[in-house]
């Protein structure tokens, strides 16, 4: 028996220091062996459950010859003792207890270490939170006391008073939230001098008083601050602390306390201080006191219009001047005051737009805006940014953009924001460009990066455009004559062109692209602002500037462009002057539609780059030309005759490529189809005849028979000898296929797989049905006659459809490759496993990637992208044909035997396909299921979404196992990191995806799909008796669909994704109410949620990686008892399984939540209460790792500019802890 336990046979008061002090130098030297340190700390753990541990601990914490580290300990046995035991003390414990605070409190000195003053303070609240204003009445009292002491005193109070705020107000604090409203209201009580509280509550009740003296601590804490300003170090970290406790305080506190203490001046002295954090820490105080929502009139000018003075404008400008930094060498601390300031100034500036009538008339309001300015030429972005999204609402604000003050700065701000208009994520990252290296040093990962930048241009083209709007002769002039001393000087001081260095990131596109960029913006503002002029009346000033604009772009399209990207770009821009602040021009709009068809790049495929940046513009372009044919179809009908033989004449030079070939037949498809001017009968009879080939080729014998079994339909793809190729070759044991160049057989598989793609009708037939039915008006006559077009060729086409999707994903099986050989089984994984650039995870950039592909296309891997690219294009093109076939409602959902074939076709072999492919169909489909007409909802919905949820529970539930497995074996070392983040990222999106149309479905505020009405508003007989319920009501009557639908959703709970995590506990808390009557779908929905869902959420609940979602699951286990317990028992048995779980803490817990019926905070506090002992705890808690640098923290407004498409924590990954004592708690049922 080691001494440890020898020890344990000790009188309990014979607890020795020295073998406390043994035990913690044992635990903390790293040269411990680990059995020894594993003695020791279950003798420690040991001591907090003695009944005289508290005793124990305030006597070694109040010990000032111990250790540092015994005396911590001790404080850590107090603490204990006070969290789980105080509900049991008596009140002579209480009181015992409470003394031994006080007397730890008052002893405190400067030379205590920070940590164990801190870890007094937190005893003190621990305590507060479960006596104060109960038994404990004059805790305010003893604060003041100790606030008369020293500086070391006053610093442990502000610690006592920030801490206590942050559980009252900040955190979701269990015990805290107990209290429900008490503990706030007695907050507010000390805080609030005693003239402010009688004013603002005269009828308050002051039966229980907590407070003591007239000031209230904010007086306190501003007339503390005052003296420290003038003091000497000691004085200004005390200041610092102080601030630290008012940021904490000032969101809460009323506002009048806040001018009646004089703090906005106290906190204005504190920005002119010399000493740094003092000034961080009040630009702090202000940022959050500005923005509070909401000030009364009274309060916005007492609080906010001093902000607005001459001199505190001129104070808040010489700061900032101080704190900017260079680039080249860049003071952290400085930088943080320079981006912290720019959000004060945020705040001031939005407040500004918002109440511009209470800002005082002597105002520096010029000042102001010059400062602004200022910020928003911050090399910076980060800092820039706020600055920008200020000038975005003062310019959007009727009364403020047309003000002599704000007018008087457009062209400097026009003139920043042109320039900062380019895109910097093309610039390298070793960039000398200032912005660069503040970017890298702001943002660690490419999403953020790329949202923050999104963000940033969408501020500077917006600027342009309300500039614009509101002087458009002036700012016009300055845009256009910018852009074209660019565009006309393109290669100036850069290498000529060349097609054999061609780069879609060159100088000189960048440059095109930057000005086109402030050019587009200047033409929705130019357009806002003749949509602003009186209806029809065209003065001299529109007239001059639509001319302007017409003879500019006229001048554009006469220059020669050699690049394809630069070509591509001009188009767009011409296009947005034809549709845009010139679109009653349609003799403008007939040239640019004639310029873009006569354009014409010689590909050259020697030099992949270049290549495909031809098709690029080919393909742009068509779809350039399908807008302009959308938008002027009246009068391009009316030279239909010239286009006409100018498309032929293109499609005859494009005579290799069918794909492209249907969509220059669909620019005269749209013209014929959308201009009014045409006879029906006419009209109808050459529409068909544009699709009559299309429906032969669905119905041809040959291609019914290829779809017939997997086999043919290889062949169909041209890749039916594929397997004996690979089986010849001895693919599988190549390692890197992209370094195995292809030999003459897998060029010609190669060739003609892409020729048989080109032969099916899919991509044709695409083309024709999406342009048949994009952006029209259900009730237009296009779209009616869209309905009658493809009403009868929808039968015709769904039946080869639906065994075209059915076989890509057949594809996916491996056990349908027959001919491979059984140690080739692995192969087909590694071919049909997409490769595809994702931001975040993915390295390089995507054109990097992009050119990586294309480097492989003659190797092995190009080979394995080719069928991937069929199968792809076959499976998703199948998808996006069944998208816009629901576009035409009932024309497509009322076939009665549809559901059963679609379901099938889609869901069959849906296991074979990849996480990624998945997520894909999940997405593409989802307006199959969206668009369906009430009507059609009870024979269409069932099959499909009984069988779709089915399968995402399976793939989802199988992938997340998979994914749990290989973080265990990444623990080990047995697996790539970046492979399991890659996987994992995928895993994510999918399940995301698939969370959303959970909640897209089940949103009550749904609205229904446009119904079958005719253009009269009549209903068309026999559907007027169909229910018009929303299609959550039609779910949750259907248990077809919901018991799959909530079984997802159970097991959604313990994905490991918190995004989806969080939304799908809301919806489930949603439904609980729904299943509270005693019908039989409402019982055993009721059970199962009484069951699993509650074993779901206390699993969930217990692990600590989701411990930022414990008040979500909280409120879903508070809504089950709450809203079930009174009718069934099962919730009760639930809980009573779990170990340490007495019947009658169970029945105080549930009387307490029906008390709290109202309260939901409480509601979650009881039930996190209830559940301590299994609640996870986070890893920063547990001390895995360090919590995050304060100087790294990101407030909420710069989190607001960066958000982000993947999962983003802000943690390392940590292996999953093991749970299996978990399945277990239920062991009992």
């Amino acid at each position: 028996m080691s001494e440890y336990d020898n020890h344990q046979h000790q009188a309990r008061h014979n607890v020795s220091n020295d073998q406390i002090r043994r035990a913690l130098d044992v635990i903390h030297d790293a040269r411990s062996a680990n059995s020894l340190r594993q003695e020791a700390s279950q003798y420690l753990e040991k001591i907090k459950s003695d009944e005289e541990a508290p005793y124990y601990g305030f006597k070694l914490g109040a010990d000032k010859s111990q250790a540092a580290i015994v005396r911590h300990y001790g404080l850590s046995l107090l603490e204990h003792a006070v969290r789980h035991g105080w509900a049991d003390y008596s009140a002579e414990q209480s009181i015992l207890v409470r003394g031994w605070e006080l007397d730890l409190a008052q002893n405190v000195t400067d030379s205590d270490p920070f940590f164990l003053r801190t870890k007094i303070a937190t005893i003190w609240v621990e305590i507060a939170k479960r006596s104060w204003a109960l038994d404990w009445m004059d805790m305010d009292e003893c604060l003041v006391r100790l606030w008369e002491g020293s500086l070391a005193s006053k610093e442990l109070v502000l610690t006592i008073l920030e801490t206590l705020s942050e559980d009252v107000f900040g955190h979701e604090d269990a015990t805290a939230g107990l209290r429900g409203t008490d503990l706030n209201r007695a907050c507010v009580d000390i805080f609030t001098p005693m003239s402010v509280l009688l004013e603002q509550f005269p009828s308050r009740e002051t039966s229980v008083n907590v407070r003591y003296g007239e000031e209230g601590w904010l007086f306190r804490m501003a007339e503390l601050l005052n003296w420290c300003n003038t003091g000497g170090q000691a004085e200004k970290a005390c200041a610092a602390k102080l601030l630290v406790t008012l940021r904490s305080v000032i969101s809460w506190v009323i506002p009048k306390s806040i001018s009646a203490s004089n703090l906005v001046a106290r906190l204005c002295q504190c920005l002119a201080s010399s000493h740094l954090p003092v000034q961080l820490g009040a630009v702090d105080v202000l940022y959050y006191l500005y923005n509070h929502p909401r000030f009364s009139d009274e309060d916005f000018k007492a609080l906010v219009g001093p902000m607005y003075m001459h001199d505190t404008v001129e104070l808040l400008q010489r700061l900032y001047q101080w704190s900017c930094v260079d680039a080249n060498s860049i003071d952290e601390e400085k930088y943080l005051l320079s981006k912290k300031l720019s959000e004060l100034i945020y705040n001031l500036g939005r407040l500004l737009e918002e109440r511009p009538d209470l800002v005082p008339i002597d105002s520096g309001l010029d000042n102001f805006l010059r400062l602004l300015i200022n910020v928003a030429k911050n090399n910076s972005l980060q800092v820039s940014i706020t600055a920008l999204h200020v000038w975005v609402k003062i310019l959007s604000s009727e009364r403020l953009a047309s003000s002599t003050p704000v007018a008087s700065f457009m062209g400097e701000l026009l003139e920043v924001c042109s320039q900062r208009v380019i895109k910097y994520e093309a610039l390298p990252d070793d960039s000398p460009n200032p912005s660069i290296i503040f970017l890298n040093e702001d943002l660690d990962t490419m999403p953020e990066r790329h949202a923050f930048l999104g963000n940033y241009m969408r501020f500077c083209k917006t600027i342009v455009e309300r500039i614009v709007q509101q002087q458009p002769a002036d700012a016009l002039y300055h845009i256009l004559s910018q852009a074209e001393q660019v565009i006309t000087h393109l290669y100036d001081g850069e290498p000529a062109f060349s097609v054999q260095t061609y780069s879609k990131t060159s100088v000189p596109f960048l440059k095109l692209d930057a000005q086109c960029s402030v050019v587009e913006a200047g033409l929705k503002g130019s357009s806002r602002w003749l949509i602003g002029q009186a209806e029809g009346a065209v003065g001299q000033e529109q007239e001059v500037v639509i001319r302007n604009l017409k003879v500019w772009c006229e001048r554009i399209l006469g220059l020669n462009f050699e690049d394809p990207l630069v070509e591509e770009r001009v188009v767009q821009l011409a296009v947005g002057f034809a549709t845009g602040p010139l679109k009653k021009d349609t003799e403008f709009a007939s040239s640019i539609f004639e310029y873009i068809l006569n354009i014409q790049f010689l590909d050259n495929p020697s030099f992949p780059a270049y290549s495909e940046a031809v098709k690029d513009l080919q393909g742009f372009c068509i779809h350039e030309l399908q807008r302009l044919a959308m938008k002027f179809a009246d009068y391009l009908i009316t030279i239909f005759d010239d286009i006409e033989g100018k498309v032929t004449q293109v499609i005859q030079n494009t005579p290799h490529d069918e794909h492209l070939r249907s969509r220059y037949y669909s620019i005269l498809f749209i013209i014929t189809h959308r201009a009014a001017s045409v006879d029906p009968g006419p009209r109808q009879e050459r529409l068909e005849a544009f699709l009559q080939p299309l429906v032969a080729q669905w119905q041809n014998d040959v291609l019914t028979n290829s779809l017939s079994s997997f086999s043919s339909f290889c062949e169909l793809l041209g890749c039916g000898g594929i397997q004996q190729y690979m089986s010849k070759r001895a693919l599988h044991v190549i390692p890197d296929w992209s370094m195995h160049l292809l030999d003459d057989e897998g060029k010609e598989v190669q060739a003609h797989m892409q020729h048989a793609l080109e032969r099916l009708p899919l991509r044709a037939t695409k083309a024709f049905l999406s342009v048949s039915v994009e952006k029209l008006d259900q009730r237009s006559p296009p779209f009616e006659l869209a309905c009658r077009l493809w009403e009868k060729d929808i039968p015709l086409i769904l039946p080869n459809l639906l065994r075209s999707i059915s076989q890509a994903h057949a594809f996916h099986d491996p056990q349908n490759w027959k001919d491979l050989p059984p140690e080739m089984s692995g192969i087909v994984r590694r071919i049909l496993t997409d490769r595809f650039w994702q931001v975040g995870i993915s390295t390089g950039s995507r054109d990097e990637f992009y050119a990586r592909v294309g480097d492989t296309k003659n190797t092995v891997e190009g080979l394995a992208s080719s069928i991937r690219a069929t199968v792809r294009a076959v499976r998703e093109t199948g998808y996006k044909l069944l998208c816009y076939m629901s576009l035409l409602g009932e024309h497509f959902y009322s076939y009665k035997e549809l559901p059963g074939p679609l379901s099938q076709a889609l869901f069959t072999d849906a296991y074979a396909l990849s996480t990624h492919q998945m997520a894909v169909m999940v997405e593409t489909i989802r307006p199959v299921i969206e668009n369906c007409p009430v009507a059609s909802r009870s024979h269409f919905l069932p099959p499909i979404l009984a069988a779709l949820f089915g399968e995402l529970d399976s793939k989802a539930s199988v992938e997340w196992e998979k994914i749990e497995h290989r973080t265990r074996e990444e623990a080990a070392g047995r697996v790539s990191l970046d492979e399991e983040m890659r996987d994992e990222s995928i895993l994510r999106q999918m399940t995301y995806s698939s969370v959303m149309l959970v909640v897209g479905l089940l949103d009550p505020h749904r609205p229904n799909p446009p119904g079958p009405e005719t253009t009269n508003g009549t209903v068309p007989n026999g559907l007027a008796h169909v229910e018009h319920g929303n299609v959550r009501s039609f779910i949750l009557g259907t248990p077809e669909i919901l018991k799959p639908l909530i079984l997802f959703c159970t097991h959604a709970i313990r994905m490991r994704d918190t995004r989806s995590c969080s939304l799908i506990t809301r919806v489930l808390g949603s439904l609980v109410p729904e299943f509270e009557t005693m019908g039989p779908i409402d019982t055993e929905v009721r059970e199962f949620v009484s069951t699993e869902v509650l074993k779901a959420c206390i699993t969930s609940l217990h692990d600590s990686y989701f411990v930022d979602l414990q008040k979500d699951l909280a409120q879903l286990i508070a809504s089950i008892i709450i809203i079930y317990v009174p009718r069934t028992d099962t919730p009760k048995q639930i809980l009573l399984s779990l170990p340490s779980m007495p019947p009658e803490k169970i029945d105080r817990a549930i009387q307490k939540l029906y008390k709290a019926h109202q309260n939901t905070r409480q509601q979650r506090a009881i039930v996190l209460d209830l559940l301590e002992g299994l609640r996870g705890v986070s890893i920063s808690e547990q001390g895995k790792i360090a919590k995050s640098d304060p100087k790294k923290v990101r407030s909420a407004i710069q989190e607001r500019y960066m958000t982000v498409d993947v999962q983003a924590d802000g943690q390392e990954k940590q292996p999953s802890p093991y749970l299996g004592g978990v399945a277990d708690m239920f062991g009992q049922l």
